[in-house]
């Protein structure tokens, strides 16, 4: 968008006239006012010139040799949509120029020229184009806003850009949609994300499940109720999620615990809709839209034989792979502001800032706990600061940050998954180590779940008696 001073400097006014007179006339009378002024005595004389330069108004006479004043208007509106036309007419032609606003002038006035009607007309126009330029420059100012903090999501990055833009194009499907992505990234956030975007489910209930801490009889009776007496403990009748949910959403987080009974159950409920709580044989529909998410690889747990390939697919009809922080760096500057004024709000601080080289190893770091370590360090750094910016001292377990910090001084590893893994498995060992191995304080420090933390610690053979 040309944006055009209300004084008139810059703008640039093309008059095509085929009398010498009336062209030269209105050339002296629009330069005097600080214009920029060009002239041309045919249709194809302004075109030429239109395509080379930049024009903001074209002040042309109706009646001109071979193209007339519509043709030349036409002509102007396919090469410069945005340029003003100006139609000068007689009084016999007033009709042929109403016709000329109806194809896009923006103006019109008639012979005899009066030269305080002309300035006029060509002062209201700069002051248009100034109020249209001025509102498309809030609108992007606005549109950045926007994606700069997207339903709670935060960052202009190309690739968390790309995630806003499938949460767009998603939202208002029926479609099942999988979330994929490390510990840490936002899944949760992402699938709420696309709630609050569908205008026909976001005043609906959003229902969370972490299906990982839960055991199979416990997830089951979850997600789809049961009635009385179905097992030990169940007294009365029991609404399941699926039933609350009614509408709505309900994220499914870490489907990759899900039994093979309950994958075959989950199956059954995309395919058919149907669901039944736990001991009864009375079929109930599944009303609500299903977004699941994970932070392992399926097609690995396929070829296992640990999840259903057919249920794989069935989840798989949209994916959004949400990236991990060290893949979108130039967010941690944005994500840092959010959470420094999050954490003084909440404890009353006024830490204004970090010093740079807090920031700067911040961006350099790995993090393998993604936005929830980033949020987790800010909190503990805005609690211990006493000043107005975050120094090195007030970063709890500050030796981790350091760039050398998951550095071994053995040989490199060259398995790609094995190294890959590594900084994960010591970021682990170094917040156990910190909390005295109390798995429920190192699984808040890390912001997983007790279930995901015992998982890992599994995976990566950790135990207090083995380190």
């Amino acid at each position: 968008m040309i944006m055009v001073n209300k004084n008139g400097k810059n703008t640039q006014i093309l008059i095509v006239d085929d009398e010498p007179l009336i062209r030269k006339s209105l050339y002296e009378i629009l330069r005097i006012d600080g214009y920029r002024v060009q002239m041309a005595e045919t249709g194809e004389a302004a075109l030429g010139i239109l395509k080379k330069e930049r024009i903001d108004i074209v002040v042309t006479d109706f009646q001109l040799p071979k193209m007339n004043g519509i043709q030349l208007l036409e002509e102007v509106k396919h090469w410069s949509p945005k340029t003003e036309v100006i139609l000068v007419t007689g009084y016999g032609t007033i009709e042929s120029a109403v016709t000329a606003m109806k194809k896009g002038a923006s103006d019109y006035i008639t012979k005899p020229i009066n030269d305080s009607e002309i300035k006029i007309v060509i002062q209201k126009l700069i002051e248009r184009k100034q109020i249209v330029a001025e509102n498309e420059e809030l609108k992007q100012i606005i549109a950045k806003g926007r994606r700069d903090h997207f339903c709670d999501l935060i960052g202009a990055s190309a690739r968390i850009q790309e995630v806003y833009r499938i949460i767009d194009s998603v939202a208002s499907s029926n479609a099942t949609i999988l979330i994929t992505g490390e510990s840490g990234t936002g899944k949760g956030l992402i699938a709420r994300a696309i709630h609050q975007t569908d205008q026909t489910r976001k005043d609906k209930p959003f229902v969370e499940i972490s299906c990982g801490a839960l055991t199979e009889t416990l997830l089951e009776s979850e997600l789809f109720g049961h009635m009385k007496g179905a097992f030990t403990g169940a007294i009365k009748d029991k609404e399941g999620r699926f039933e609350y949910a009614r509408g709505g959403t309900i994220f499914l987080d870490e489907i990759d615990a899900f039994s093979p009974t309950l994958q075959v159950k989950l199956l059954r409920v995309l395919q058919e809709g149907i669901f039944e709580r736990v001991g009864d044989n009375l079929p109930r529909r599944a009303e609500a839209r299903i977004i699941v998410a994970t932070n392992q690889d399926l097609t690995d747990l396929v070829r296992q034989g640990k999840f259903r390939e057919d249920l794989y697919y069935r989840i798989n009809v949209i994916c959004v792979p949400v990236p991990p922080l060290r893949d979108r760096k130039e967010d941690i500057p944005i994500l840092i502001d959010h959470f420094l004024k999050k954490y003084c709000a909440i404890n009353n601080k006024k830490v204004t800032g970090m010093s740079g080289d807090v920031q700067k190893m911040f961006i350099e770091y790995s993090w393998p706990g993604n936005i929830r370590e980033l949020e987790n360090a800010i909190e503990g750094a805005v609690i211990m600061t006493k000043g107005a910016a975050i120094n090195k001292t007030d970063v709890p377990n500050f030796s981790k940050f350091a760039p050398d910090h998951l550095k071994s001084s053995k040989s490199p590893e060259k398995n790609l998954k094995r190294a890959v893994e590594q900084p994960e498995k010591e970021h682990i060992i170094s917040i156990l180590k910190d909390c005295n191995w109390n798995r429920n304080k190192a699984a808040a420090s890390l912001g997983v779940n007790r279930t995901t933390l015992y998982n890992k610690m599994k995976k990566y053979n950790i135990s207090e008696e083995t380190i």
